[in-house]
């Protein structure tokens, strides 16, 4: 028999977390424009990332912000391993690209000025 893996359950802690940092987010937005004539642009950005920091913070500290975190940690380490193409070898691509793209576009044109022509000569408007 198969062990069953179990999804972490998320727990009413994480669920307050979550509630209180979107609570905090929209807070900071609503501050940022409820406060447009009476506080600087750069104070109200400095709330508005403020709050961002916070609900940040607060979805951090829940399973599901652990697990993105995870995830992200987890891409930066599969990016690292990437082989990028040469200078050289990115413009071959990119000229074949150009090349396939004209020649296709081409074609399309050939084939709708075809189809003009057969249906302007059965309707007799050509």
């Amino acid at each position: 028999m198969e062990p069953q893996i179990e999804a972490p359950s998320s727990s009413r802690y994480d669920s307050l977390l979550l509630f209180g940092s979107a609570v905090l987010l929209v807070g900071g937005m609503f501050a940022f424009y409820w406060l447009t004539g009476e506080i600087n642009a750069a104070i109200r950005l400095l709330i508005l990332l403020a709050a961002l920091g916070g609900s940040v913070a607060l979805a951090y500290r829940t399973q599901m912000g652990q697990a993105v975190w995870a995830t992200v940690l987890g891409s930066r380490t599969e990016l690292r391993k990437v082989v990028w193409p040469s200078r050289q070898e990115s413009l071959q691509a990119t000229l074949m690209i150009a090349v396939v793209v004209l020649i296709t576009s081409l074609l399309l044109w050939g084939l709708d000025s075809l189809l003009l022509f057969g249906v302007k000569s059965l309707t007799g408007r050509g």
